[in-house]
């Protein structure tokens, strides 16, 4: 009798944890904006395969993309590490599609800010476009 009892209390707890992996969405698309970032500012190129999609992969695997681009950076490690503080500016998103716009503060005080344009695949956010974002003060000027 014991052993039917906690065979059901079993079977209950494993249902339930499959529910609740199956009903987990993952990172929203403003975490991965940011994650994105700051794997670029670490250089760290097994994680900006993970957070692409096939756009941003250049034809490669995981192992061809890292190497390609571990060459790629080896002699630019001064373009990591200059990152003080990752935020999002705005996030728009649909059920498959996203785009966030980054909000990225620098060691040296200046500010950028960055397009991240997303599709979920596979029940994931994978980024499949990256580009800065013009600031008003990069607008051309119009005064004569």
């Amino acid at each position: 009798m014991i052993t039917a009892v906690v065979g059901v209390v079993v079977l209950a707890l494993v249902i339930s944890v499959v529910v609740v992996i199956a009903k987990d969405r993952g990172p929203g698309p403003g975490e991965v904006a940011v994650a994105y970032e700051l794997a670029w500012d670490r250089l760290d190129f097994e994680s900006l395969y993970t957070l692409s999609g096939l756009e941003l992969r250049d034809g490669l695997d995981r192992r061809g993309f890292v190497t390609a681009k571990r060459g790629a950076y080896a002699q630019q490690h001064d373009l990591g590490g200059l990152v003080e503080r990752v935020g999002v500016d705005q996030v728009a998103n649909s059920r498959d599609a996203a785009v966030a716009i980054t909000d990225v503060e620098l060691h040296d005080g200046a500010v950028v800010h960055n397009r991240v344009e997303m599709a979920r695949r596979n029940g994931r956010w994978q980024v499949v476009a990256y580009r800065l974002e013009p600031s008003a003060e990069d607008a051309p000027r119009t005064d004569g």
